[in-house]
C-alpha cells in the first residue's frame, strides 16, 4: 500500500522523544513492504501555526504521493488535517488527548465529529480511551479498533542492572525508582515526590522536563536529569528498580509497557489503560489520588522479583511488530472497502 502517514508529533533533531511511538509504527510497516510518505511535525516550537504548515504540507504530498489510505496519528487536528489533505479513505488513532479535548475546547467536538464522520476507521489504543471516545461521540461505535502502539522487544530487553548502572555513572541508594516523563500536574508527578519522600528510602530520578520542575528541585533523594536521549531510556529502566507512572489518567501507559518488556516491575495508574496490561506479579496499580496508597505501592513494587519475568512475558504480548501487523489489516480492509464502492 501507499500510505500517507500524517502525525502531529514525530522525532526531529530539537525533540528527538516526540512521538516516538509514531515513527516505530511507521518503520514497522516499512518493514512489511509498505511505501510511506510522511507529512509530520517534528518540534514542540511554533505554536498552533505550525499546524496551517503540516496540512500545506499533507496536500502537497497527498497530490504528488496519490496515497492508498491515509493513516493519521491523533484526531485533530492530524486527522482533521489528513481528511482535508486527501480523498483517499482515512484511518485515524485517538491516543488521548485528542479525546480529552472533547467537549472541553471550543469547537473540538464539531471538528471531531466531522472527522470520524470522514473516516473509515479509528483506532484507540486502549478499551478505556476506545468506551470514552464512544461516549462523547456514540457515532464512533462500529469504527473503533483497539489497538495499542506496541513496544520493541529488541530495543526494550532485560540487560543486567550492573551494567547499566556503571554506565549511566548511577551511585544512588537502592531502591531506583524512575519516573520518565513530562513533569506534569497529569503526571500525578508531585504526590510521587511526597510518597517517596515519605517511603524513607532510595533515590528517585525523573525523565523528563515540564512546568512542575521547580517544585520538585531540592528535595532529598531526588534526582531531575530533564530530557535525555531516547536511545539512553532502556539504559535507565535496566538501571531501575521500578518503573512509576502514577498518573491521574493515562490513556494507554507507554512507559510502564516498556519498563515491563526490560523486566522491571511497575507502579501504574489504575485509571486508564495500564489495567489492560499489568499483572499483578508484574506491578502494583494505585488509585493515583491517594497519597497513602501510593507509599504503599512504591514499598510493595520494590519487594517484587528484579529482572521480572511476568513482566517481560506480559510485554511481549504487545510486540511492536503484532500491533503493526493490527494496523496493517485495518489500513487494508479501509482500501478494500472504497475500492469495493
Amino acid at each position: 500500500m501507499r500510505i500517507l502517514l500524517v502525525s502531529q508529533m514525530y522525532p526531529g533533531p530539537s525533540d528527538p522523544d516526540l512521538g516516538v511511538f509514531v515513527a516505530e509504527l511507521e518503520r514497522e510497516l516499512r518493514r512489511r513492504g509498505h511505501e510511506i510518505e510522511r507529512a509530520v511535525l517534528d518540534r514542540r516550537s511554533g505554536g498552533k501555526l505550525r499546524f496551517v504548515s503540516l496540512a500545506r504540507e499533507a496536500r502537497r504530498k497527498a497530490r504528488r504521493f496519490h496515497p492508498d489510505v491515509v493513516y493519521a496519528h491523533f484526531l485533530v487536528p492530524a486527522g482533521l488535517i489528513g481528511a482535508l489533505a486527501s480523498k483517499a479513505p482515512l484511518v485515524v488513532t485517538a491516543h488521548g488527548q485528542d479525546v480529552r479535548n472533547i467537549g472541553s475546547v471550543p469547537g473540538m467536538r464539531a471538528l471531531t465529529r466531522w472527522t470520524l464522520k470522514r473516516a473509515s476507521a479509528v483506532v484507540a489504543v486502549s478499551r478505556f480511551l476506545a468506551r470514552e471516545l464512544e461516549t462523547k461521540l456514540p457515532q464512533a461505535r462500529g469504527k473503533v479498533s483497539v489497538i495499542d502502539c506496541g513496544v520493541d522487544l529488541e530495543r526494550f530487553q532485560p540487560r543486567d542492572q550492573a551494567e547499566a548502572r556503571a554506565r549511566l555513572g548511577w551511585d544512588g541508594n537502592d531502591p531506583l525508582f524512575l519516573c520518565a516523563g513530562s513533569l506534569s500536574e497529569r503526571k500525578n508527578v508531585l504526590r510521587l515526590a511526597r510518597a517517596f519522600s515519605r517511603l524513607g528510602k532510595g533515590s528517585l530520578v525523573y525523565l523528563g522536563d515540564g512546568p512542575l520542575r521547580g517544585e520538585l528541585e531540592g528535595r532529598a533523594g531526588v534526582r531531575l536529569l530533564g530530557r535525555v536521549p531516547h536511545e539512553l531510556v532502556p539504559t535507565w529502566l535496566a538501571a531501575c528498580d521500578v518503573l512509576c507512572q502514577p498518573s491521574l489518567v493515562e490513556p494507554f501507559g507507554q512507559a510502564p509497557l516498556e519498563a515491563m518488556a526490560c523486566a522491571r516491575p511497575v507502579v501504574a495508574t489504575r485509571l486508564g489503560g495500564p489495567p489492560e496490561f499489568v499483572p499483578a506479579e508484574a506491578g502494583v496499580l494505585v488509585d493515583p489520588m491517594d497519597e497513602d496508597a501510593l507509599v504503599r505501592a512504591l514499598d510493595s513494587a520494590a519487594d517484587l522479583p528484579c529482572p521480572n519475568e511476568a513482566g517481560r512475558e506480559a510485554a511481549a504480548e504487545h510486540s511492536i511488530s503484532a500491533q503493526a501487523e493490527k494496523i496493517e489489516r485495518v489500513l487494508e480492509k479501509a482500501v478494500a472497502r472504497r475500492a469495493g464502492g
